[in-house]
Formats: C-alpha cells, sequence, structure tokens
C-alpha cells in the first residue's frame, strides 16, 4: 500500500502537473472554461463551488504559464486562491 495520499485517492498526478484554484464571477464561469478550452489543450477548467464560483485550473508545468498569461488577458476579473 502506498503512503502517498494522492495515489490512496485514486489520484494519481504526475510530478508535472500543475493544479490552481480560482475565484471569479459565477455569470463568467462558462466564459472561462469556453475560452480555455479553445487555447488548444492547455488546461481543463472543472467548477468545484458554483456557488462561490470556484474552479480547479488543470495544466502541467510546461503548458501553466503561457495560460496563465491567457487567462490573466480574458476579459473578467479572477482570482487565483
Amino acid at each position: 500500500m502506498s503512503n502517498n495520499p494522492a495515489e490512496q485517492s485514486g489520484l494519481l498526478f504526475s510530478d508535472s502537473d500543475v493544479v490552481v484554484k480560482a475565484r471569479l464571477a459565477r455569470a463568467e464561469m462558462q466564459m472561462l472554461d469556453k475560452l480555455v478550452e479553445g487555447l488548444g489543450h492547455l488546461g481543463i477548467v472543472t467548477t468545484t463551488n458554483k456557488a462561490l464560483g470556484e474552479v480547479m485550473i488543470q495544466s502541467t508545468k510546461y503548458c501553466w504559464p503561457d495560460l496563465k498569461k491567457a487567462i490573466e488577458q480574458m476579459p473578467f476579473e479572477i482570482e487565483f486562491i
């Protein structure tokens, strides 16, 4: 049995994976998802708490810098938490 909590929970992340939590206006959540989707597989957006506007953004350590720059240029306020 593994002592790694991520493996125990069934989540197998590579050391190159990046998971970032963020918060934005609920009305903008779908737009963020569509814009990130359109960036050519730089990352994936998952809603974690719709009521609070919280999302999880998954990427790789190689793609995250480009994705972060793109997100920061999007036409809405987003707070990385």
